[in-house]
């Protein structure tokens, strides 16, 4: 991809405010790579929806690949090693998993880990907390395979993914985190998001070893009417073990990888043209993007998406919104956006719980077959 210059600036009026943008450096259009949303939080207001991510917008797998090839392309290649990379929960696991992919492709002394919000029932290295979230705990987990422990605790470099950097604080507050647990060899940290606009915060707070990727740079202005209401924001916030246990065997993440692989469904047939939807759920997307991935290159007409808890409002980027129970067994909703009945000729929702734990309304609302990681 090519980087488009010219500073560019738009906006978008949201229940709570005025929100306006200025992108001063961009590898693709700034429309065809984000949009605006508005959170039912009253911690914040407004959200940057990704166009290329499959969390809130269902997109081709091909595209998502794209995105994880450039960001990985920017990372510096003179990086010491071991390279700890580290996906935030929920939005960024498989944007992080993707980036992995390709940073793996040229060395082999990175492994990935993901923050997440489900305990694991393993020992914990670190906790954190994204204060504007609608669920601001995360946890990283210590990794039990011997050699993956030893890369992370011996890690001279840290790759720091996210969709999107608003403040940076919560990267920040990450850093401070593993350094406080222990991980003390770190010389370089690269924060590395789809949009950023954070203005080199983290550079700022932590000094000069750090480098910032991203797919955008731009700063941005949020003006606060103080007479709007705020939204009833549901409580999604839970870390708590679910009614489905999370299998340690058949991590994929949580507690630290150097490969994934393509396990979900292997016999599945697709028709060339059929319409696909790959729904993953929450913090299950890599393996269920490795299965679109895979249709896609079949022949199907694949689309890939995810639910998520983050409750958002309809409006702008947001058209359409399913709510249902969560398939964890934690008795909070979960929602799916931008994804209609009848709009796909088969939904695949992939679930790393039992079948009987994926909702029905789900199930029944999208006319879906359930995918089950069984490995």
């Amino acid at each position: 991809m090519e980087r488009e210059a010219g500073t560019k600036t738009f906006g978008a009026q949201l229940m709570r405010g005025r929100l306006d943008v200025h992108v001063d450096d961009c590898v693709i259009a700034p429309h065809t790579l984000f949009g605006f949303a508005e959170r039912c939080n009253p911690k914040r207001a407004f959200l940057f929806v990704s166009k290329v991510l499959g969390r809130h917008i269902p997109v081709r797998p091909s595209v998502m690949d794209a995105s994880f090839e450039s960001l990985a392309a920017e990372i510096p290649v003179d990086l010491p090693g071991p390279v700890l990379m580290i996906g935030m929960a929920e939005t960024a696991v498989g944007l992080g998993a993707g980036v992995h992919r390709a940073f793996s492709a040229t060395r082999a002394d990175a492994v990935y880990m993901v923050s997440t919000r489900h305990p694991m029932g393993t020992e914990l290295f670190a906790r954190f907390e994204e204060e504007h979230s609608h669920a601001s705990a995360h946890l990283i987990h210590l990794p039990v395979d011997p050699d993956v422990r030893q890369m992370m605790l011996n890690a001279r470099s840290l790759v720091l993914v996210d969709d999107e950097a608003s403040t940076g604080e919560t990267f920040i507050n990450l850093h401070h985190a593993l350094v406080d647990a222990g991980l003390t060899k770190v010389e370089r940290v690269v924060t590395c998001v789809l949009t950023d606009w954070s203005c080199c915060a983290v550079r700022n707070a932590i000094g000069e070893s750090v480098h910032q990727v991203s797919l955008l740079q731009g700063s941005y202005r949020f003006i606060e009417d103080a007479d709007a209401p705020l939204p009833h924001m549901p409580y999604v916030g839970t870390i708590a073990a679910g009614e489905w246990p999370l299998s340690v065997r058949n991590d994929w993440g949580r507690l630290g990888v150097r490969h994934v692989e393509d396990t979900l469904a292997p016999e599945l047939h697709v028709n060339a043209g059929e319409r696909i939807l790959v729904v993953g759920t929450c913090e299950f997307v890599w393996r269920p993007f490795l299965l679109a991935e895979r249709l896609e290159r079949a022949g199907a007409d694949v689309r890939f998406s995810s639910t998520s808890r983050s409750p958002i409002a309809l409006g702008h980027a947001i058209e359409h919104a399913l709510s249902f129970s969560d398939n964890y067994g934690l008795g909070i909703p979960n929602f799916l956006y931008n994804v209609r009945p009848g709009q796909f000729d088969r939904v695949l929702v992939c679930s790393e719980t039992p079948a009987q734990a994926v909702p029905a309304e789900l199930i029944v609302a999208l006319n879906a077959e359930v995918i089950v990681d069984e490995q």
